[in-house]
């Protein structure tokens, strides 16, 4: 065992050791800062060695599934990183890798750090326009990708290799299934220096071109113990995390939390979403820790969640902020709290609920340990505020933030510009040091000169039954320069029309203040990136235009 390897494990048994005692937690975290680590070869084989515990558990919509422990995940690794390195793959060279959730994702990742190559993940639901700009601007030297999506690249330019998983492989192609074939035995080509980059995640892209976030092989792996404490995982837990292959929430929690834990990576693939199904599948597989996005916990809440017998000990959300509606439905039907937490693409989880501290209603939580996170005053830009943009000192640097925007010096500077990494997103903070969010900074707006956070009445809308989903943005007023207008997506039973509307007016006006309540309202789908965050800057262009399938609140009185 290595002396980095030892660290680690000291960092992450602390951890494990006050899971229930944010105090002492936070006081007493030190991250490890090795000068060399590589986690697939430090930390997964060590723990994998002779370990024939679970590591990854695959069921299919057809009921068919793969149950792959830490031992056979560690030598099928090691035989796919010798096959990759007889195709050419070398150390800093770009693998995208575009996947659904299946035993080679896996495999492909770990076989990759061990080569010391950059992984660029990618979702499989990316057309050829998305992939052009991902192999330009990330100097893509391979691609592994499913066989169903190999046509996908027909019109992407590029000497990059090509590997197809599954099926027949098209002319061009070489078939990933020669990985069984390759030595079991891997030699690592070189040292992994700590600071080596690991992978370039793509953001999604809400209102820009999207930004290449760049992590290291400690910024991800070990600054993803922070996750881990927050979802509560402990070693021999099942866990369960719905998020697609591609985003920085999968590897967040579909790898490097759960397997710093030492915990099984559940899945449930499917087509399209069935709670019953899904409530089945957590019973049977005995899921004890359970993570989603609030998508997923509102299509939840509209289901029977007494299918599922046995709750899990533990569940939270993240990607969006999760309503106190959802929760307290959630907590009356499991007996479990949904807790919150929040992070980006950029770093590991800053602020949360973890286990055992006391709860607030709408609060986000407290910082994680290992992050001083500062309010920016939205005038001075001096920390201390009540109020003010969510940002972590940087004289206390965090290991679970990005090395900066690859290829982009500008931008980077201007995220860490004054000492702090700025995250975009408001909160304020109240006297115990919990944080409520607010919003995007360019989401917040201003009607009649009050400030509107668009999370508020979400979450107020969401608290009527016929509200499925909601999303607010500023609409145009010649008198008060811009109201709140909302785009909702109904529950079932409910239909849209006048007679909906005039009653998410009236709930509006009940439990709303004067200035705070829903002026105008539309109803219709929500447009989403393909991580599934709404697209805010579409509906305020939408919205901009104006629609003729608009309601007024005026027109009910």
């Amino acid at each position: 065992m290595t002396t980095a390897t030892e660290t680690f494990r000291g960092a992450r048994d602390f951890l494990l050791e006050h899971r229930e005692d944010y105090a002492t937690a936070y006081a007493g975290f030190r991250w490890p800062r090795p000068g060399h680590f590589n986690w697939a070869l430090d930390w997964f084989d060590v723990i994998a060695e002779n370990n024939d515990r679970t590591a990854l558990h695959i069921v299919e919509e057809d009921g068919s599934e793969v149950r792959l422990s830490f031992a056979e995940m560690s030598e099928r690794s090691d035989r796919a990183a010798n096959w990759l390195r007889s195709r050419g793959v070398a150390a800093e060279d770009r693998v995208l890798v575009m996947l659904g959730n299946q035993a080679e994702l896996w495999e492909t990742a770990l076989a990759a750090m061990k080569l010391r190559a950059v992984v660029i993940p990618a979702t499989p639901l990316l057309g050829p326009a998305d992939l052009r700009d991902r192999v330009e601007r990330g100097r893509v030297k391979h691609v592994v990708v499913r066989a169903q999506d190999t046509a996908k690249f027909a019109d992407v330019p590029g000497a990059y290799t090509r590997i197809s998983v599954g099926g027949v492989p098209e002319e061009g192609w070489e078939p990933y299934e020669d990985v069984h074939a390759a030595p079991a035995e891997f030699l690592p080509d070189g040292p992994t220096l700590a600071d080596d980059p690991l992978m370039l995640y793509f953001t999604s892209g809400t209102t820009a071109r999207p930004k290449l976030v760049e992590h290291t092989h400690t910024s991800y792996p070990i600054g993803h113990l922070a996750t881990m404490y927050w979802i509560g995982l402990k070693p021999g837990d099942v866990h369960l995390n719905i998020s697609s292959p591609g985003w920085a929430k999968h590897a967040w929690s579909n790898l490097f939390a759960p397997w710093n834990a030492e915990a099984t990576v559940f899945i449930h693939n499917y087509t399209r979403f069935d709670a019953a199904r899904l409530m089945s599948e957590m019973n049977r597989a005995g899921v004890t820790t359970f993570c989603a996005p609030p998508t997923v916990w509102r299509m939840l809440i509209q289901a029977d969640l007494s299918l599922l017998g046995t709750p899990p000990r533990e569940a939270v959300a993240a990607g969006e902020p999760l309503n106190p509606e959802v929760i307290e439905q959630v907590r009356r039907a499991w007996g479990v709290t949904v807790r919150d937490g929040f992070g980006q693409t950029e770093t590991a989880v800053q602020v949360s609920n973890s286990p055992g501290q006391p709860l607030k209603t709408g609060s986000m939580g407290r910082p994680s340990p290992g992050f001083r996170v500062e309010l920016l005053d939205p005038v001075s830009g001096a920390p201390g505020a009540d109020e003010g943009e969510v940002a972590l000192d940087l004289s206390a640097r965090p290991v679970g933030l990005m090395a900066g925007y690859h290829g982009d010096a500008d931008r980077t500077a201007e995220a860490m510009a004054g000492g702090y990494y700025r995250t975009g997103d408001v909160a304020s903070r109240d006297e115990d040091g919990y944080l409520t969010y607010i919003g995007r900074s360019d989401d917040v707006f201003k009607a009649s000169d009050y400030k509107i956070s668009p999370f508020e009445l979400e979450s107020a809308l969401l608290e009527h039954e016929a509200v499925a989903e909601a999303a607010v943005v500023p609409a145009p007023d010649e008198l008060r320069l811009a109201v709140p207008k909302a785009y909702v997506v109904l529950a079932e039973g409910w239909e849209p029309g006048p007679g909906t509307a005039e009653v998410l007016f009236e709930h509006s006006r009940r439990v709303l203040a004067p200035y705070k309540r829903l002026r105008r309202l539309e109803f219709g789908d929500l447009p989403k990136t393909v991580s599934g965050k709404i697209r805010r800057i579409e509906l305020r262009e939408a919205t901009a235009q104006g629609s003729r399938h608009e309601y007024r609140e005026e027109d009910f009185r």
